[in-house]
């Protein structure tokens, strides 16, 4: 496990210390927060098969991901500048950020929202399990954001997305069989890959992003048909922006829990 210097450099408030000692083993947490995640790849099944990329890349020791059958673990860098990821066979994913798309487990035909898209790494995955069948609207509400989403569709040969431009919390009067809400978060489980996430928290920020996501799983849950999925998630690590934001939705709407399991 490489250290991330960066990370190791910098100082933890002692806010943090405080409010994170109590729900993580806090040194374990932050031993992990000072060092890179291992480098992971995903299998873009809408381009290449994983038989094919085991063969082009078998220099790369690829070590499957348990609950991931197109996702691999590889022991070094520098994959960005193989021909497979520039043809869109690959796409370079953290092992965590293939677990949402798994849970929502999208089914070709069907109409998803995407409510915060951008950079594309879970609407390019929803897309290769649709088999490019059906409809995805990948929505962002900057349009700095959609050039990075816009640039992976079209790399990963994605053709049955629609992009949208707006905050979230504007969608109205749709019917979706199932929506993925990746909620802007504090990023505080996302610490090893962006260490200036330590110098930016504080506790108001907490509260001002879990009000917006209350707001916006009550938005996505209010544009699911009856019978539909909505997967909530973050790369938060609070309770304030997990938990309790899917014990307000409970609490505001006629909303029931799923057993997730891969």
């Amino acid at each position: 496990m490489q250290v991330n210097p960066q990370a190791e450099k910098l100082a933890w408030k002692p806010e943090i210390i405080e409010r994170y000692k109590d729900i993580t083993n806090f040194e374990s947490f932050k031993f992990y927060s000072s060092h890179f995640p291992r480098k992971s790849i995903r299998v873009n099944t809408l381009k290449s098969s994983i038989n094919d990329i085991k063969k082009r890349l078998q220099n790369w020791n690829l070590e499957n991901i348990p609950w991931c059958e197109e996702g691999f673990w590889i022991n070094y860098g520098g994959i960005g500048s193989t021909i497979e990821h520039v043809l869109g066979y690959i796409y370079i994913q953290e092992a965590a950020s293939m677990i949402p798309a798994l849970a929502l487990q999208p089914e070709p035909g069907e109409f998803i929202l995407d409510m915060a898209a951008s950079p594309g790494s879970k609407t390019t995955q929803i897309a290769a399990m649709m088999k490019n069948q059906g409809l995805i609207i990948a929505n962002d509400y900057k349009i700095d954001r959609l050039k990075p989403l816009v640039m992976n569709l079209q790399r990963c040969g994605v053709y049955n997305v629609v992009t949208t431009l707006m905050e979230g919390r504007f969608f109205k009067n749709h019917k979706f069989d199932r929506i993925l809400l990746d909620a802007p978060c504090s990023a505080t489980g996302n610490i090893r890959s962006s260490p200036w996430t330590l110098t930016v928290w504080n506790v108001d920020m907490i509260r001002r992003l879990a009000g917006t996501q209350k707001q916006l799983i009550k938005v996505a849950y209010d544009n699911l048909k009856d019978d539909g999925i909505l997967v909530y998630s973050t790369c938060s690590i609070d309770p304030e922006e997990n938990e309790s934001v899917i014990n307000h939705l409970i609490q505001e709407r006629n909303a029931k829990l799923e057993k997730i399991s891969f």
